[in-house]
């Protein structure tokens, strides 16, 4: 989730509310009836019992009409009793009060009881007997105000209708008559006092908002069971107790079952379920079975509406015994759980999941400061170490709040020896909340998440199945478990866990055995490992070891014999450490053995490894390997790969790997064989010799029907590549790019499902056989550019060698014009080349014509219906010709330094992205010119122009001008800049003020980090004139400010009153180029976005506020010469309906 600090947002008002109460109680009643007699003894009962009770005449003193102050505190009470007695219905004070009342009820909730005191029920609703009469004489006395005493005779028959409580002067005792009201009193009061929400409750407003649309409180015709899930300490408990504060009053009961997993263990289900039903009933009930308690929940509450929130559930049959149907509960009940475990929630089959998210980074800044500083920005002198605590938080609102408080009040240099310590062993508080959803694993489970925590973070998460289930672990199920106890999450196949998480889990170990390393199950500290490794200190108890050493740290004294006590050890990785000599043992349970700069030639005789899953070496020393005879069969082997190992000559006999998937032998300098074994691999996936730029003896032949991806770029001395002997169609990526091969087989027809063929600066390829390559149906991306060779013939002959027959260049040319005049919409159509996506001409051959001399080779493969990407850079082409706009799929259009360049008149008609880099002839260019009048594109699609180092083009910009748009009927204009180096076509000025840096010395300048423009526009506004609103804005950073020096990025809003409209940074056109402007070199870039306004709710608009904000996503402070020049200009066009008049005479502030 991202929230800016200060970001407006959509106007809650729609949504439900705490209303403020001063007072428990309001009595309302007939003074002559009952004040002196059961009213003052209610009232003293009500005081006694510390019920907070408004009673008129105490307070204030009555007149002839209610007054606004008695109002009020009928609005500020949480609960209304109204004494209904005989004379009630003779008072108009007392008619308008209980109108008052019933308002409350409806709009604030208020909880009302109604007292018949010595008249029926039946008597108030249809006004008989005694209260009857009294209504309808003095209903006579204002008898010509019909609609009032309507309204009064529609108050009584909605108050007789409520359940109330009878009261007879000789039929009940009026002391326990009382004391059942106060009994009833205060279990709404318990109900309606709120919960206590966190100090700094940080972005609940935006997080309620979701919720809500999961909770569809408008739907009275439903239960709706929700479930809130995430990690331990994200604020689940905080954010349902501000939940329940908000709504609970909507309901006819409410009860917030907190820390279920706690309190089940102490006092049993059967006492949560004494506490749900007297929160919601104000009966004590004794329940002597959890059976019966099911049973009696049941009943009482089937036909109640109700909101019932069960936090941190833990166990299924928490939820079954407290929760068990949605029939348990009346109609418009909501049921809200929180938990640890989403499994949880799919069992139990909840309507609807909510998953809270880490903070982001400025809402973890924000409540951190507020924990550590009582304000939302850190000391200016604790800036870096906040920045390093949030860091380390990673935005978990539990450890932010702990180290706030922890830090509050403490020197820098205690904030410092703080970090460091919790660097190596967390808080206990965040320990121990973390530690909760461990402690619930089964022992498998607990392994798995372990050395997830020391090794396997980020890692594949088929490789670690592949290296779990080696160990009996059960992953299938393991790790759906730790997915549903949000212990590890799954992101793009690989395996991640929360920072907090990963600490937690290494101090557990730690804990093993605090004093000897050598006694842990895993290793990961630099410290303990060197004095473990260099001592022979480890045991048969260490499993794992990661070896990451701090830069600069002296290479390790290994003991050759440190690892020969370690025989169940079964990952060893080894990042960056350096060892002065190797080892003579390595255990037989190996897993994982991944070894940066192994400084031997072979593994220790004693390895034979049978067991290793994943066999990875580093610019090692190690030597040329023969898995078939020197080891037993490697069947579980899965990964091999070998990088910047130079001692490596060969690639031996690999028939002893038979399920190896992955090969990859990269940038090995010396390796010059490849035996013949590797094609027999039937598992193999990827293949690569990426860089071995000796490698020349290679396979003649391949038929690896699993292959995926065959990368040989960069093997320089390879001048053929094999014969595809059978069909692989599971090949999609073959990269042939820098190697010396002069030609393909014919038989590169059986690699049916090729999708991307690179062969760019394969400077020995003669010929291609087109023919052969136009069948692959699947082909995307073909990329032939620097094949010297090639398109020099091509060149040379003006004849195209990429058929076995083909007909003239010129011909072609004319034939492709044709066809490109008339096309058709895209179709599904996989015939030919169809998908065929990107096509790299660069450094292509020359032609004096205008027409690009491509035609031909885009008309043999028909592929201008579905074309997406095609690059042209580096062509000598002068014009881009009209008929490019009937490539229709056409999103992206590379002309990188095509310095013959002169005009673009046409672009595709769903383009998004024009490259014309260093296109220094260009000077006509339409689609530009449009967006500097402010007409906009006419291509909606259409996103980014980059025209850098096209000089001509940056004089017409830079002085272009326009007529004033002000003067453009049926629009309307506002423009705000800030120099007037910026174009002469932008109208004010504004300087960029002293105050908006901060100097650090006497050649430097600090930019503030979020910096805004606004334009506010008086309205009124109506949306049935307007069709939209135009935001445009310039932006010129000299070369100070560029690229990493002042990473940035924008947004954008439009706001009327309290409600915004967030414009979308995916839907705006950028115009960017160099320019020189007094002497000054910088960027500028042109930002143009529209809006159709159609998100606003209201009709008419008040004043419209257009605001553009820079954002830097930066850690540090930007420090930047003080020649340094930065420019912003913004404006707003209003764009109204052609049927609508001009709107004339607004103001801009």
């Amino acid at each position: 989730m991202a929230f800016q600090l200060g970001a407006s947002s959509s106007s809650l008002s729609s949504s439900p509310s705490i209303h403020p109460h001063n007072y428990d109680v309001f009595l309302s009643f007939r003074g002559k009836d009952v004040r002196y007699k059961f009213i003052s003894h209610l009232n003293r009962a009500l005081h006694q019992s510390g019920i907070k009770t408004y009673m008129d005449g105490v307070d204030l003193e009555r007149g002839e009409q209610i007054s606004s102050k008695l109002f009020k505190a009928i609005e500020e009470s949480r609960i209304s009793i109204i004494v209904l007695s005989k004379n009630y219905a003779a008072s108009k004070w007392c008619l308008d009060e209980l109108l008052k009342i019933l308002e409350c009820k409806k709009t604030f909730k208020q909880i009302v009881l109604p007292i018949f005191y010595e008249i029926k029920p039946s008597d108030v609703r249809d006004q008989r007997g005694s209260f009857g009469k009294a209504f309808t004489k003095f209903g006579k006395k204002i008898k010509d105000d019909i609609k009032l005493l309507e309204y009064w005779k529609e108050a009584l028959e909605e108050v007789a209708k409520l359940s109330g409580l009878e009261y007879t002067a000789f039929g009940d005792d009026e002391s326990e008559f009382i004391q059942n009201i106060i009994r009833w009193v205060n279990s709404r009061i318990l109900n309606q006092i709120p919960l206590c929400v966190a100090t700094y409750p940080i972005v609940i407003e935006s997080r309620i908002r979701d919720i809500y649309q999961h909770l569809s409180l408008e739907r009275n015709d439903i239960v709706q069971m929700v479930g809130i899930f995430g990690i331990g300490g994200i604020g689940k408990t905080t954010f349902s107790k501000d939940i329940y504060n908000r709504i609970s009053s909507q309901f006819e009961g409410s009860c917030f079952l907190s820390n279920i997993r706690e309190n089940s263990k102490r006092g049993g289900l059967i006492k949560l379920q004494e506490i749900l039903l007297f929160e919601i009933l104000g009966e004590k009930l004794g329940i002597y079975d959890a059976y019966r308690g099911v049973n009696v929940i049941q009943d009482k509450l089937r036909c109640k509406r109700i909101l019932l929130i069960l936090d941190d559930v833990d166990e299924l049959d928490q939820l079954k015994k407290l929760v068990g149907d949605r029939t348990w509960f009346g109609l418009g009940s909501r049921l809200l759980i929180t938990t640890r475990n989403q499994q949880l929630l799919k069992i139990f089959e909840v309507d609807s999941k909510y998953e809270l998210m880490l903070l982001d980074d400025n809402e973890a800044l924000r409540l951190f400061s507020l924990h550590a500083f009582k304000k939302e920005e850190p000391l200016d002198e604790y800036v870096e170490l906040s920045k390093q605590v949030i860091k380390y938080a990673q935005g978990l609102p539990l450890a932010l709040t702990v180290l706030g408080s922890d830090l509050k009040d403490q020197s820098i240099h205690q904030w410092e020896i703080a970090l460091d310590k919790y660097k190596s062993i967390p808080h206990k508080d965040i320990q121990s909340v973390l530690q909760i959803s461990y402690d619930d694993l089964e022992d498998n489970e607990k392994e798995m998440f372990l050395d997830i925590a020391f090794f396997f973070k980020g890692e594949p998460l088929a490789n670690i199945k592949k290296i779990f289930d080696s160990c009996n672990f059960f992953p299938d199920y393991g790790i759906d478990k730790l997915i549903k106890k949000c212990l590890i999450t799954i992101e793009d196949k690989n395996v991640w866990m929360h920072d907090l998480l990963q600490d937690m889990g290494r101090e557990i170990v730690r804990l093993e055995s605090p004093l000897e390393p050598g006694e842990r199950s895993r290793l990961w500290f630099h410290k303990d490992i060197r004095g473990v490794l260099e001592e022979s200190s480890g045991t048969n108890k260490v499993a794992g070891m990661i070896i990451e050493m701090p830069e600069g740290e002296d290479a390790i004294s290994l003991d050759p014999e440190a690892f020969v006590q370690m025989k169940r050890l079964r990952v060893l990785i080894n990042r960056n450490a350096s060892f002065t000599s190797g080892p003579n043992y390595l255990s037989n349970e190996l897993r994982v053995l991944d070894w940066f700069e192994y400084p031997l030639q072979s593994l220790p005789p004693n390895f034979r490894g049978k067991k290793l899953i994943i066999f990875q070496m580093h610019s090692s020393f190690i030597g040329d390997l023969n898995f078939s005879k020197c080891f037993i069969k490697f069947k579980d082997m899965t990964i091999m790969r070998f990088h910047d190992c130079n001692s490596l000559t060969k690639v031996l006999d690999l028939s002893g790997v038979p399920n190896l998937r992955d090969l990859y032998v990269e940038r090995c300098t010396s390796l010059v064989e490849v035996h013949d074994s590797v094609v027999s691999l039937e598992n193999l996936i990827h293949l690569s010799f990426l860089g071995c730029s000796n490698l020349r003896i290679f396979p003649t032949s391949l038929k690896l029907r699993s292959l995926q991806v065959l990368n040989l770029s960069g093997c320089l001395s390879l001048r053929s590549f094999p014969e595809i002997q059978c069909e692989m169609k599971s090949l999609s990526t073959l990269n042939l790019g820098s190697t010396a091969v002069e030609e393909l087989p014919l038989s590169i027809e059986n690699l049916t499902g090729l999708q991307f063929l690179y062969l760019n600066s394969c400077r020995n390829l003669m010929r291609l056989p087109i023919s052969i390559i136009l069948p692959l149906q699947h082909l995307r991306k073909l990329r032939i550019g620097g094949c010297t060779n090639l398109l020099k013939k091509m060149g040379d002959d003006r004849q195209s060698i990429l058929t076995i027959e083909s007909p003239t260049m010129e011909d072609e040319i004319s034939s492709s014009e044709e066809q490109l005049q008339g096309l058709a919409p895209p179709t599904n159509s996989s015939n030919g080349s169809s998908e065929l996506e990107m096509l790299n001409r660069h450094n292509s051959f020359q032609s004096k014509s205008k027409f690009f001399p491509t035609s031909s080779f885009f008309t043999m493969f028909n592929f201008s219906l579905t074309l997406t990407q095609l690059d042209l850079s580096g062509s000598e082409i002068v014009s881009l010709p009209t008929s490019i706009k009937g490539f229709i799929a056409l999103i992206e259009l590379y002309l990188r330094d095509c310095k013959k360049l002169e005009e673009i008149l046409e672009l595709p008609p769903n383009i998004k992205l024009v490259y014309a880099y260093e296109c220094q002839s260009l000077e006509r260019f339409p689609e530009v010119s449009r967006i500097l009048e402010f007409n906009g594109s006419h291509i909606r699609s259409l996103q980014y122009i980059e025209l850098d180092g096209c000089d001509k083009m940056h004089e017409k910009i830079w002085n272009y001008k326009v007529p004033n748009p002000l003067l453009w009927k049926g629009h309307y204009n506002a423009t705000m800049l800030s120099k007037n180096e910026i174009p002469e076509w932008l109208f004010y000025q504004k300087e960029f003020l002293e105050n908006e840096i901060a100097k650090r010395g006497d050649d430097d300048v600090q930019l503030k980090r979020n910096k805004e423009w606004v334009i506010n526009i008086e309205g009124p506004h109506y949306l049935e004139d307007i069709s939209g609103i135009v935001i445009y804005m310039v932006t010129f950073f000299n070369e100070d400010l560029r690229d990493d020096n002042f990473p940035w990025d924008n947004e954008v809003t439009i706001s009327s009153s309290n409600y915004v409209c967030r414009i979308n940074n995916e839907e705006h056109l950028h115009l960017c180029g160099h320019n020189v402007t007094n002497n000054i070199v910088g960027q500028y870039d042109v930002w143009m976005w529209y809006s159709d306004l159609e998100s606003f709710e209201a009709k008419v608009l008040d004043n419209l506020r257009v605001q553009a904000c820079i954002l830097t996503n930066a850690s540090d402070p930007f420090w930047v010469g003080l020649w340094s020049r930065y420019y912003i200009s913004l404006g707003a066009n209003i764009v109204y309906r052609r049927e609508s008049r001009a709107h004339k005479g607004r103001k801009m502030d």
